[in-house]
C-alpha cells in the first residue's frame, strides 16, 4: 500500500510538471507570482477545496465538478486513444458512478443531516478515479457489481426482451 501511495504521489508530480497538460500555463503563472512550486500550489488548492466543501457554499456544485468534469475529459481522451485499458477504466468509473447516483437519489434525505457529505462524496469520487491498483471503481465493480451482474443478467435480459417484443407488438398494432 505504501508503494501505491508513493506511485500516486509520483504520478501527481509528473502530471503537475507536464507542460502539455491544460493546467500547465495556470500553474506556471501561479509559480511566477507566488514564488511557490507547483506541488505546493496544488496541495494548497486541494486543502482550500476540501475546506470549502466542508464549510462553504455550493458544495454540491464543486463535488459534481470533481465527479463529472474531469472524468468526462479523461473519458474523451480514452475514446480518442488507441489503448483499450483506459477505455475500460473510465467505462467502469461511469458504471459505478451511475449506480452510486441511483442509490443516492433514494437516500437524498441523508444529505441534510450530514454536514461533511459533499467533502466525503468528493473524496469518494477521487478514490473512484485513482490511477493505481487502489482504484475504487475497479474494486467496487469486481467485488460488488460484477457478481450481482453475473447472477442476474439472464433474468434481466429476458425481461428486457419481453418488454421490447411487447412494445414492438403495440407499435405494429397501432400502425395498422
Amino acid at each position: 500500500m505504501a508503494n501505491d501511495v508513493s506511485e500516486l504521489k509520483q504520478k501527481i508530480e509528473n502530471n503537475l510538471n507536464d507542460d502539455s497538460k491544460p493546467w500547465a500555463p495556470i500553474l506556471k503563472y501561479l509559480e511566477e507570482v507566488s514564488g511557490l512550486n507547483r506541488t505546493n500550489i496544488f496541495w494548497g488548492f486541494v486543502a482550500f477545496v476540501g475546506l470549502w466543501l466542508a464549510f462553504g457554499l455550493a458544495g454540491q456544485l464543486i463535488c459534481n465538478f470533481i465527479g463529472i468534469v474531469y472524468p468526462a475529459y479523461a473519458s474523451v481522451h480514452a475514446i480518442e486513444s488507441r489503448a483499450i485499458n483506459d477505455d475500460t477504466k473510465w467505462l467502469t468509473y461511469w458504471v459505478v458512478f451511475s449506480i452510486f447516483s441511483l442509490i443516492e437519489y433514494f437516500a437524498d434525505f441523508i444529505v441534510g443531516w450530514f454536514s461533511l457529505y459533499w467533502l466525503i462524496k468528493s473524496v469518494f469520487f477521487l478514490w473512484l478515479m485513482i490511477p493505481t491498483d487502489l482504484n475504487g471503481s475497479l474494486m467496487i465493480y469486481k467485488n460488488v457489481i460484477k457478481p450481482y451482474f453475473l447472477q442476474y443478467h439472464e433474468t434481466v435480459d429476458k425481461a428486457c426482451s419481453a418488454v421490447q417484443a411487447k412494445a414492438s407488438e403495440i407499435i405494429e398494432h397501432k400502425n395498422k
